[in-house]
């Protein structure tokens, strides 16, 4: 029997809603973002790939429910997983009108053994209709909405392109949650300018925002994306394996105890990604985290506070 975390998994909260291993099965359902569509922007992100940030195993060729029916296999052979919630992971997944969005999340919870969905988006694709609906489908299904913060830092977001500011998630999060609807916010760790301070003062903001979870992801350069560009100019530098476990249980001790964490480290795809090549071996890295908590004997929450 495996000794229980340190820190607030999600995996934990859904076996205990569910009462079974529950996975998520990503799902691309054709979207774009208005950072590549022309609305704002065509580059997108420094960091996002061809296919949206993350999203590299899918199969976009097929139907959300054969997407999702192909996911199930994988997941009950790898995990056993006994039921399902479909990850609308590729690119921004509220960026469509509301009657779009009801047909492809129908879709997905039409496929037996799917109790909820989990949709990504970013912070300037939340209008209020939007928002209503998604208050509408969480009290229909068991539901997330991720939200793509990345940094509380201007100047970082700036630089990475996202071509909004941190305002604009403050915005998009009290709107969400003045609507009950359960947010979980990306975060990445080692931004090019960012000191280690600036980094573990997001703990900090998010306790004070009230996120009810977290993404930690680590900054990997991925093939085809301006990052690979930069860092192959020498511009980019990486944090090492050892400094980045050491930084997210910095990150994890200052984090409210009752955030959910749903990652802890990035995981880009094996013929996609050009560094860090550790960063491939994501059970080390977990291991890592996990012995260094218990080295230090501490726990999420450790030392958090509302007012450091």
């Amino acid at each position: 029997m495996s000794q229980p975390k340190r820190y607030n998994t999600f995996s934990d909260e859904l076996k205990r809603i569910f009462g079974c291993k529950v996975q998520r099965i990503s799902v691309d359902a054709g979207f774009t973002c208005p950072n590549r569509d022309g609305t704002l922007d065509r580059a997108g992100c420094i960091f996002c790939g061809g296919s949206g940030s993350g999203a590299y195993s899918i199969r976009p060729e097929l139907s959300v429910a054969a997407q999702v029916e192909d996911g199930k296999e994988v997941m009950r052979r790898k995990y056993r997983a006994e039921k399902f919630i479909a990850y609308f992971q590729a690119y921004s997944n509220t960026y469509a009108p509301v009657e779009h969005l009801q047909a492809l999340f129908d879709e997905a919870l039409s496929v037996p053994g799917v109790v909820g969905i989990i949709a990504a988006t970013r912070p300037d694709c939340l209008p209020d209709p939007v928002l209503d609906f998604l208050a509408r489908l969480g009290e229909q299904t068991y539901f997330w909405l991720e939200l793509g913060l990345q940094s509380i830092h201007d100047k970082s977001l700036a630089l990475i392109n996202r071509r909004h500011d941190y305002a604009c998630f403050v915005d998009a999060l009290e709107r969400a949650k003045a609507r009950g609807i359960r947010v979980c916010a990306h975060v990445i760790l080692g931004l090019p300018g960012e000191s280690r301070e600036e980094m573990l003062a997001m703990a900090g903001e998010l306790n004070r925002r009230g996120v009810d979870g977290v993404k930690l992801h680590l900054l990997h350069v991925m093939k085809g994306t301006r990052l690979a560009e930069m860092y192959g100019r020498g511009e980019v530098a990486l944090l090492d394996r050892d400094g980045y476990a050491g930084l997210v249980c910095d990150f994890l001790e200052l984090l409210d105890p009752t955030v959910l964490i749903h990652r802890l480290t990035g995981d880009g795809g094996r013929d996609n990604l050009v560094a860090p090549l550790w960063s491939l071996n994501k059970f080390e890295v977990l291991n890592l985290i996990d012995a260094e908590l218990e080295r230090r004997d501490s726990r999420q929450g450790m030392r958090f506070s509302l007012n450091p």
